[in-house]
C-alpha cells in the first residue's frame, strides 16, 4: 500500500504538467497525496465506471488476500462499489493480482504471462513505443496495462515510478499502480522515498498505513532473484 501512496505523491505534480522523460524531481513543493490515496466521493451507488480509480485503490487487496482466487473475488468487490463496468472490474483485478504475484515470489515473466492470459492485456509493448504516442487516459483499459509495463521494465522501485510518470499520461494514478506492484516485487519502498512519502501524509493517514503494514506486510527483504 505504501508503494501506491508513494507513486501517487511522486506523480502528483505531473498529472497536469506531463513529462515524456524520466529525469524529473521525485519530490517538490508541489508533491502531495491526491484522491488516489484518500478516496472522496459523493456517490452512494455504482455508476458503471471504467475509470482507473478502481485500480488505483485496490493494491491492499493484493497484500491482504489469502490466495489468487481470493484476490480476484475481493478486487471485484472493491471495484463494484463504484466501478461496476467490466473494464473497471478487470483493471482492479489485474492490479491486485499483479501485487499478489509479486509479493509471493513470481518472476516478471510469470506476472506478465498470467496477467496477459487472464485479462487480455497486451504487455509485450515497450515503454519507448508507448511513450511516443501516449496521451492522458483515465480508463482502466487505457492506463492499467501501461502502468504494469512500467513495472515490468523497471530495475527497482524508483525506476518503476519514473517509468510510469514518463509516459505523460495520468501520472499520479499510473505511478500509484506501478508503485504498488514494485513495492511487492522489490521487497519494500526505499527508505528515503518512504520517509518523504510518510512526511507528506497527515498523522491519521500515517497511523492507518502503519496499522495495515503491521498486519499484512513483510517488507525489507528482497528475494535473491530480485536483486
Amino acid at each position: 500500500m505504501l508503494g501506491a501512496i508513494a507513486g501517487d505523491i511522486i506523480g502528483s505534480p505531473y498529472e497536469a504538467s506531463p513529462v515524456k522523460h524520466k529525469d524529473f524531481p521525485l519530490f517538490s513543493d508541489a508533491s502531495r497525496f491526491t484522491d488516489d490515496t484518500v478516496l472522496i466521493s459523493r456517490a452512494t451507488a455504482p455508476y458503471n465506471s471504467w475509470g482507473n480509480g478502481s485500480a488505483m485503490r485496490v493494491s491492499p487487496v493484493g497484500w491482504a488476500a489469502r490466495d489468487a482466487q481470493d484476490v480476484l473475488s475481493e478486487a471485484e468487490r472493491s471495484a463494484e462499489a463504484t466501478h461496476n463496468h467490466p473494464e473497471g472490474v478487470k483493471g482492479a483485478q489485474a492490479t491486485a493480482l499483479a501485487v499478489f504475484l509479486a509479493r509471493t515470489g513470481s518472476t516478471r515473466d510469470a506476472i506478465r504471462e498470467e496477467i496477459a492470459a487472464q485479462f487480455g492485456y497486451d504487455l509485450d509493448r515497450s515503454l519507448d513505443d508507448i511513450r511516443a504516442t501516449y496521451t492522458f487516459d483515465v480508463s482502466c483499459q487505457g492506463s492499467v496495462p501501461e502502468s504494469l509495463i512500467s513495472f515490468l521494465e523497471s530495475t527497482d522501485f524508483e525506476d518503476a515510478v519514473r517509468n510510469a510518470v514518463s509516459l505523460g499520461g495520468d501520472a499520479d494514478t499510473m505511478a500509484c499502480i506501478a508503485g504498488a506492484v514494485a513495492e511487492a516485487f522489490y521487497g519494500g519502498v526505499p527508505p528515503a522515498i518512504e520517509a518523504a512519502s510518510l512526511d507528506a501524509l497527515t498523522p491519521d493517514l500515517v497511523e492507518i498505513v502503519d496499522l495495515f503494514r503491521e498486519r499484512y506486510c513483510e517488507t525489507g527483504q528482497v528475494p535473491p532473484n530480485r536483486r
